[in-house]
C-alpha cells in the first residue's frame, strides 16, 4: 500500500507514524527526549538528541514499510514550535542547547521591553503577547550569552527548520526553510504579509540573514538525503505544520468556527477563524494555521496556551512516584469521590493564556489530614480542564462563537478529565477517533502535497469521533473553579 510518515518532533519524545489511504495509523515508532533544566525556570534541549532520534524512529518504520512492500510516497514534519535551535550552517555545530518554548529565562528582558512600549507594536504586527514563551527573545539571548561570534554561518532555527536542514543533508546541501505556522510563533513574522518583519528583527536586533526562508506549509521543501536516512532517500518532505497547528488540520477543523483541544505536554485550544487577518484578542493569541499555497488562501487561527498539562502528569509520575506510567492517572483520581478541597495550580513554568504571568509557579492548597495521592490526582485532572475553561471563556469574551471542542493528546484520553472539561466549558467535547492528531495533521498535509488526497473536503470525510461528552450540571463545577481562581491568585 502506499503509506505517508508523520514524523512528530514534541517536547516529551519524538514520534514517526505511518498513515494509509484511509488516514489509519499502520504503524509507529516512539524515543524520549531527555530534558534538561540547568537552573530553576529553565529548560533545554539537545539539537542534536532530537535530530538523532527523529532519524531512528524513520529508520524504524521505513524499514518495516519497506519489508512489507509498502510505498512511501512523502513524508511530513510537525514539531514543538518556539523552541530554538542556534547553529553553525557551515558546520552543524551547536554552541548551546536548544532553548525550549517552555524556558522562563527571558522573562526580565521582555518586561524591559514591555517597560519601553514595545507590547502595542508587538500584538501589531506579530499577533502574540510580549512573552518569553515566543523564539525572538530566546535568540536575543543566544546572541548575548551562547558564544554565536564564534559561528562561521550563526544561524537560528526553529525545530522544523533544524530537522529539514538536518534531513536534507545539514552542513552538505541542506535546505534551510520554514513556514508561516512555525514563523509566526517566533515573534519576527509579520502576520499579514507572512514574512519576517523588520520592525521585529531590528526590535530583537536578530539579523534577517541568520533566519530560514519562509514557504508556503504545504510545498516541496527538500528530499530526504541517502547519508541521512538510506531507508528513505529520495523521499520528498511536502508537508510542514507546527504542532498545535497540525493537530487542527488532523482534525479536520477546515471551516471558521470549528476548535481543537490537545492535552498533551501543554493544554492548547485553537479556533479556525478563516482567510481574514482577525486582529488580536485580550489574553489570546493570533497566529498562522496554516498556507496551503496553491490549494487555498492561507487561514488564521485564535489560540489559548497553557503551558503544562501532560508536563504535571510527568511531575506525579516522576518526581513524586504517585504513579509508575501515566495511563494510571485516571484511576487513581477516580479512587476518590471529590478531591476533598485540595486546589492543584500546574503553574510550573508560569501561566500562559489568558494571564500570561511568567512569574507564577505551582501550588498544591487546601491540604488537610484527610488528603491522600488520590485527592492530589483528582485535583490534578480538575486543574487541567480549569486551565481549558479559562481559554475557552476568554474565546467567549472576545466574540469568538464556540460550538464544540474536538480533543486530541495522550491526556485526552482520560474520561474523567473531559467529562470535566464539557461541563466546566458548557461545550460538547468530541474524542478524536485517533489521539494522534498532530501526527495526523502533518501527514495528510504531506499526503495532500504528493497527491494521496485530493482535497480538504476527502479529508474532512475521514475524520471521526470515538466518544462524545456533554455538559452536565454546572453547579458543582462552577463552585470547584471559583474556588480554583482563588486559589489561582496566590500563585
Amino acid at each position: 500500500m502506499e503509506l505517508v510518515l508523520a514524523l512528530d518532533a514534541g517536547t516529551s519524545g519524538v514520534r514517526t507514524v505511518a498513515f494509509d489511504r484511509s488516514a489509519t495509523v499502520q504503524d509507529t515508532a516512539h524515543r524520549e527526549l531527555t530534558q534538561h533544566f540547568p537552573r530553576p525556570g529553565e529548560v533545554e534541549h539537545d539539537a542534536n538528541e532530537i535530530a538523532a532520534l527523529c532519524v531512528a524512529t524513520l529508520r524504524d518504520v521505513a524499514t518495516r514499510a519497506r519489508a512489507n512492500g509498502h510505498d512511501i510516497v512523502a513524508l511530513g514534519i510537525t514539531n514543538q514550535r518556539e523552541t530554538t535551535v542556534a547553529f553553525d550552517r557551515a558546520t552543524g555545530r551547536l554552541p548551546h542547547r536548544a532553548i525550549v518554548w517552555q524556558d522562563r529565562r527571558t522573562g526580565a528582558y521582555c518586561d524591559e521591553l514591555d517597560a519601553c512600549g514595545a507590547t502595542p507594536v508587538v500584538r501589531a504586527t506579530t499577533g502574540l503577547v510580549l512573552d518569553s514563551y515566543f523564539s525572538a527573545s530566546k535568540m536575543r539571548w543566544f546572541l548575548d550569552h551562547g558564544h554565536m561570534d564564534d559561528l562561521d554561518a550563526p544561524s537560528f532555527a526553529t525545530v522544523d527548520s533544524w530537522l529539514v536542514w538536518w534531513l536534507s543533508g545539514g552542513a552538505e546541501d541542506g535546505a534551510f526553510v520554514t513556514e508561516p505556522s512555525n514563523a509566526s510563533r517566533t515573534m519576527l513574522m509579520d502576520l499579514a504579509t507572512m514574512s519576517w518583519s523588520n520592525t521585529m528583527t531590528t526590535l530583537f536586533d536578530v539579523d534577517p540573514a541568520m533566519l530560514a526562508t519562509i514557504q508556503p506549509s504545504l510545498s516541496n521543501f527538500a528530499t530526504v538525503s541517502a547519508d541521512v536516512v538510506p531507508e528513505l532517500a529520495g523521499v520528498p518532505i511536502t508537508g510542514v505544520l507546527g504542532d498545535q497547528q497540525s493537530a487542527l488540520f488532523g482534525q479536520a477543523c477546515f471551516r471558521p468556527g470549528v476548535v481543537k483541544a490537545t492535552y498533551g505536554t501543554g493544554a492548547f485550544i485553537l479556533a479556525n477563524v478563516g482567510e481574514n487577518h482577525p486582529g488580536v484578542f485580550d489574553g489570546l493569541i493570533t497566529t498562522l494555521a496554516w498556507d496551503l499555497g496553491e490549494v487555498a488562501a492561507p487561514t488564521y487561527a485564535v489560540e489559548g496556551s497553557a503551558f503544562v498539562a501532560g508536563a504535571a502528569v510527568q511531575w506525579l509520575r516522576d518526581e513524586m512516584g504517585f504513579i509508575d506510567d501515566s495511563s494510571q492517572l485516571e484511576a487513581l483520581a477516580t479512587s476518590v469521590s471529590d478531591s476533598a478541597g485540595v486546589q492543584f495550580i500546574p503553574a510550573f513554568t508560569g501561566l500562559g493564556s489568558p494571564f500570561w504571568r511568567a512569574d507564577a509557579r505551582g501550588s498544591i492548597t487546601g491540604l488537610s489530614r484527610g488528603v491522600g495521592r488520590g485527592q492530589i490526582a483528582r485535583a490534578l485532572v480538575e486543574a487541567l480542564a480549569y486551565q481549558v475553561r479559562a481559554m475557552t471563556d476568554a474565546f467567549n469574551d472576545g466574540g469568538i462563537s464556540l460550538h464544540e471542542l474536538r480533543a486530541d493528546g495522550g491526556a485526552a484520553a482520560v474520561d474523567l478529565m473531559l467529562q470535566l472539561q464539557a461541563s466546566n466549558s458548557k461545550l460538547p467535547v468530541l474524542r478524536s477517533t485517533s489521539l494522534e492528531a498532530t501526527a495526523r495533521g502533518a501527514a495528510t498535509l504531506c499526503g495532500l502535497g504528493a497527491g494521496l488526497w485530493s482535497s480538504l473536503d476527502e479529508l474532512n470525510d475521514l475524520w471521526t469521533y470515538d466518544r462524545r461528552f456533554e455538559p452536565q450540571d454546572p453547579l458543582f463545577v462552577d463552585l470547584g473553579y471559583a474556588a480554583w481562581r482563588r486559589a489561582l491568585e496566590h500563585a
